[in-house]
């Protein structure tokens, strides 16, 4: 079953798959995302990675590095806001447009009412809606959260921020360039697992526990999208989408010829006849 398949993984500033681009996966180089609300630079990386593009490394050297040996996958990014988002309302998880609840696997809702009691009451997520949800507090949910330095009204190229610590090594708990003091001014612990507690203990929300296995209940056309947003506007940071695409349609896509030329001339001149602007459409 496996082997009919291959795996897509798109970014973008948005829900709209046309602002996406194809992320090389366990590339060195990060894909870059632009939008109004923030400038970010995502790495993913899959181990035994079967996908597209074609010819993409199975593995990354990032699964070399302790503690992630053991690790399946990782979404890394770093990202510059464009305004202030508070911390309780930044939040990182999965939603989807359509329902999933007739593929949920079984006992998934007792064990997330236990999760709810036992762990975490405050787990903001409804995966049997029409538009299910599962979202967690970003500060108190991500594996590593390392602090960069404070930017100013001309802004900051991210790339001279992150250097090559997110293209060659994992991200470090910590901070740099006037972002470790940041964090100890806070009071913010220096541990990774003392500050997801720390953050949890503030918000009462953790990121739920899905896993590119949920791909195995969806299967087709359908996928498994992470979204970074401020919750309380319902402004998107960034999306990053994993989909399942059926191996024998990629391969008559890849075996079909590109449009002519003069079809694209044409249809390009037709867009261009038949567009008339509006008045939002002018800045």
């Amino acid at each position: 079953m496996a082997d009919q398949y291959l795996l897509r993984v798109t970014a973008g500033p948005s829900y709209d798959p046309t602002d996406h681009q194809v992320i090389a996966v366990n590339s060195p180089t990060p894909t870059n995302i632009k939008s109004a609300l923030c400038d970010a630079v995502i790495n993913v990386r899959i181990q035994n990675y079967r996908g597209l593009p074609h010819g993409s490394p199975s593995t990354s050297s990032y699964f070399s590095h302790p503690p992630h040996t053991h690790d399946q996958y990782s979404i890394g990014f770093s990202f510059v806001p464009h305004r202030d988002i508070s911390g309780k309302s930044l939040v990182f998880g999965n939603d989807f447009e359509h329902p999933v609840r007739d593929r949920i696997p079984p006992g998934f809702s007792a064990a997330f009412r236990i999760v709810k009691w036992a762990i975490d009451p405050g787990l903001d997520g409804d995966v049997y809606a029409d538009k299910p949800y599962l979202y967690g507090n970003a500060l108190s949910s991500i594996n590593a959260l390392s602090v960069g330095p404070k930017v100013g009204k001309n802004g900051l190229d991210l790339k001279k921020i992150t250097g090559n610590k997110q293209e060659e090594e994992a991200i470090a708990e910590g901070g740099y360039d006037g972002g470790q003091e940041l964090r100890d001014q806070l009071s913010v612990p220096g541990d990774a697992t003392a500050r997801q507690k720390w953050f949890l203990g503030e918000f009462a929300l953790k990121l739920p526990g899905f896993s590119l296995k949920v791909l195995g209940y969806l299967g087709g056309e359908d996928y498994l999208r992470y979204v970074l947003k401020d919750k309380d506007t319902g402004e998107v940071l960034f999306v990053v989408v994993f989909t399942l695409l059926p191996k024998e349609q990629v391969d008559k896509e890849d075996a079909a010829p590109p449009p002519k030329q003069s079809d694209a001339a044409m249809s390009a001149d037709a867009t261009a006849k038949s567009f008339e602007p509006q008045a939002d459409d002018l800045d």
